[in-house]
């Protein structure tokens, strides 16, 4: 047994104490007190040097670890960062290794801890993102069978004006559909561009969106208004991953294209940048020749949808042995003596339930999946990889 917890100092300070009247032998004091020989001289050796305070215990880190940033190091990396507060870690290291090649630099990550205890970094909100589809994205292999939409990103004009540029593309022929500055992010505005188009092109078989407003949400299956609006016109809603933009390349790539055709420097104000929108998107079109496209345009590829934009929208139908219910203002519907919720989203709109067994119920509307009804919880759970994506015959 080796020193007693609860009073460990004082144990040590009667052993020292011990040992100066000589009235033991070493060894035998060290039996007494149950300790090695080795330990005992320790402490001998601690109190010595400094008194009762060397009789308290110390840490057992070292003092120096082999992979420490030195101090003079750690304060080019603040230095820089400070000359160039929007350079990451990647730049930041670059930039060092060149000036002074002959510096074992830190890593990138070890960069960002740096920048992260000196305060020189700010850590980003979090921020509820809308579930991807549950189903995979379909392949556009067809015009008019997957369109992509979404915003450029806002810019200024020359005379201060906000420009938010929504961008619908053909997936497959890469044709640009509409290049439109609105006059704010809402389901009204986006809405009201994306029926020109349809009255124009015709209907798509699927839109695919990223997971931001107006075209998701974080309610159930991440549908928003305006999806439903699509929903109802027979438009399938693809969401790509949040912060996976590659699963939209093609539309990612056009942005490059347009930001540098027509922003760089942007238009004295709205009307001239919708003028130059246009210009860019006749040029896209008619003549530039796209490498994918065997160095031919989008307009040797597109044709007009055969699914016209219909005069009033269909009202869905279910199956027999089904349950339909009408989600409410609330955004619920009555289940039996059940309020369940279905998402603000759905309010007013009829849905399906289909029994699958054991008190569950797979939740449509129209053709699209919401999730499943467990009686016993009396909730919808969101859809993870539901096999069921097509609606099966009534």
């Amino acid at each position: 047994m080796g020193w007693k917890e609860t009073c460990a100092m004082e144990e040590r300070f009667r052993f020292v104490q011990e040992c100066k009247t000589e009235e033991y032998s070493f060894a035998e004091l060290c039996r007494r007190y149950e300790v090695s020989r080795k330990t005992g001289y320790k402490w001998l050796g601690r109190y010595e040097s400094d008194n009762v305070e060397g009789l308290q215990d110390r840490s057992r880190a070292p003092d120096r670890h082999p992979n420490e940033v030195v101090q003079e190091v750690a304060a080019a990396v603040v230095n820089l960062r400070r000359q160039h507060p929007y350079w990451g870690p990647a730049k930041l290291r670059a930039r060092l290794q060149r000036e002074a090649p002959e510096v074992v630099w830190p890593s990138r990550s070890t960069i960002g801890e740096l920048l992260k205890r000196a305060g020189l970094t700010v850590p980003r909100k979090h921020r509820r993102h809308a579930p991807a589809s549950a189903s995979p994205l379909q392949h556009a292999d067809g015009a008019n069978r997957v369109w992509c939409a979404d915003f450029k990103g806002w810019f200024r004009c020359g005379d201060g004006s906000r420009c938010d540029p929504l961008t619908i593309t053909d997936g497959y022929s890469r044709y640009l559909l509409r290049c439109q500055a609105v006059d704010d992010l809402t389901e009204a505005s986006v809405r009201g561009v994306m029926e020109a188009a349809f009255r124009e092109y015709g209907l798509p078989q699927a839109m695919r969106t990223d997971n931001g407003e107006p075209f998701a949400s974080v309610g159930l299956a991440g549908l928003s208004h305006l999806s439903v609006w699509w929903i109802k016109l027979g438009i399938r809603p693809e969401r790509i991953p949040p912060g996976k933009p590659q699963h939209n390349g093609r539309h990612e790539r056009m942005h490059r294209s347009l930001k540098e055709a027509t922003t760089k420097p942007p238009a004295a104000h709205l009307r001239g940048q919708q003028q130059a929108f246009d210009r860019f998107r006749e040029e896209y079109n008619q003549q530039r020749p796209h490498a994918a496209l065997d160095m031919k345009t989008p307009a040797d590829f597109y044709v007009v949808s055969e699914r016209s934009y219909p005069s009033r929208l269909a009202e869905p139908e279910y199956g027999d042995d089904w349950e339909v219910r009408r989600v409410r203002q609330c955004g619920r519907l009555r289940w039996w003596s059940e309020s369940v919720f279905v998402g603000k989203a759905l309010e007013g709109q009829s849905v399906g339930l289909q029994p699958i067994g054991d008190g569950l119920w797979r939740v449509w509307f129209f053709q699209y999946p919401l999730g499943i009804l467990d009686e016993r919880r009396g909730s919808i759970q969101k859809l993870k990889n539901d096999p069921a994506i097509e609606k099966p015959t009534a």
